[in-house]
Formats: C-alpha cells, sequence, structure tokens
C-alpha cells in the first residue's frame, strides 16, 4: 500500500468507525447531554479527564464549555482535571499518578457536578480511581470508553452514563471521542441559549 492508498485507508476507516457509532450511540449521547444540561441548569460544573489523547479531548470539552461552541453565550463551569501541571506533578509525586484527578476530584468536586471521565481503554487507573471517588462525592460520571468499555464498564453505577466506541483502535476510539465531544457541545448550547 503507498502512501495515498493508506492515507485514503485512515479516512475510510474514521469515517466506518463514525458512521458506525452514529447507529448506535445516538440515544446514549443524548441522554448524556440532557444529564449536562441539567447539571448546569442548576449551577453545578463538569469537571473532566484523560491521559494522553484523551487528556486533549478533556482540555477541548473545558474550553468549549468556558468559551463558546459556535455560539456567542455566556461561559460554563468546567474544568480540566489534567490542564494544571504544578497539581499533576504535585500528586504524582507525594502519593502516585493513580491518584492525581482522585485528588483534585476531592478537593473541587461537589454532590451533583458531573465527572467526564475519559479512556480510550476503560483501564486506566487514574481514570478508575476517579469515577470511584466521584461515587463517594455523589458526582455523576459519564465516561466515554472504547473497545469493550475495559473495567470502567464494571465500576460504574446504574445512574453513570457510558458512551463507548466499540472498536480495537485507538485513533479511530479517539477520533470518534472528539466528535461525540463536539455533539453533545451542539446540544448543550441550542438548549440553554436557544
Amino acid at each position: 500500500m503507498n502512501n495515498i492508498e493508506r492515507i485514503k485507508h485512515n479516512f475510510n476507516a474514521s469515517i466506518k468507525t463514525k458512521s458506525a457509532a452514529g447507529e448506535t450511540l445516538p440515544d446514549t449521547i443524548n441522554k448524556a447531554a440532557d444529564f449536562m444540561i441539567k447539571c448546569l441548569k442548576n449551577k453545578h460544573k463538569i469537571l473532566s479527564c484523560g491521559n494522553g489523547g484523551s487528556a486533549c479531548d478533556a482540555l477541548h470539552f473545558a474550553a468549549e464549555m468556558l468559551n463558546r461552541f459556535q455560539k456567542e453565550r455566556p461561559g460554563l463551569p468546567a474544568i480540566a482535571l489534567n490542564a494544571d501541571m504544578a497539581t499533576l506533578s504535585s500528586i504524582a509525586n507525594d502519593y502516585s499518578y493513580e491518584e492525581v484527578f482522585a485528588k483534585q476530584i476531592t478537593a473541587l468536586g461537589q454532590a451533583e457536578d458531573i465527572l467526564l471521565a475519559i479512556s480510550t481503554s476503560g483501564n486506566s487507573k487514574n481514570i478508575i480511581r476517579a469515577i470511584q471517588t466521584a461515587h463517594k462525592k455523589n458526582l455523576y460520571v459519564i465516561a466515554l470508553t472504547g473497545r469493550d468499555g475495559g473495567e470502567i464498564a464494571t465500576t460504574l453505577n446504574k445512574k453513570d452514563i457510558e458512551i463507548r466506541v466499540a472498536t480495537d483502535s485507538t485513533p479511530r476510539i479517539q477520533e470518534t471521542h472528539l466528535l461525540i465531544i463536539h455533539c453533545l457541545c451542539d446540544l448543550i448550547e441550542r438548549q440553554l441559549f436557544k
């Protein structure tokens, strides 16, 4: 396969994954958006977290909330827990990397806030600890996962929402997670700022 064929292959694989998700996930995405809208209407906030590419997605979501997605509107309360390098390195150094999000949720999370937890594998130990801490603090959890949902799928409780991109390809999962985040942002803006 030459370079041009490889590029076309990647585009087609991304389209195929997104199309499959577009058939199976709209109801779940809509439910997650409704959760977020209710949270924001009730003056609560959304905390997001992830590692690597998922950290970028967590940052992207928070930026779209705090600034704007497509509409001119007031900012909405969202914090990307992976944004503060001093806090991350301090917690990792003094405790462990598994605690970098959990300790922040303990400090910043309030009952009925939402944790948007992002992990392509569903097995990130620090994300699992974050979800466990969110449950102790009575936060709702919306998890973006991939593959079979990993350990996160069994860590979630009945009031949580998992949005799973059921493929084994990390790049395809990440590309679809970004589209899901854009869908959430679009629905939030449309409902809160008609």
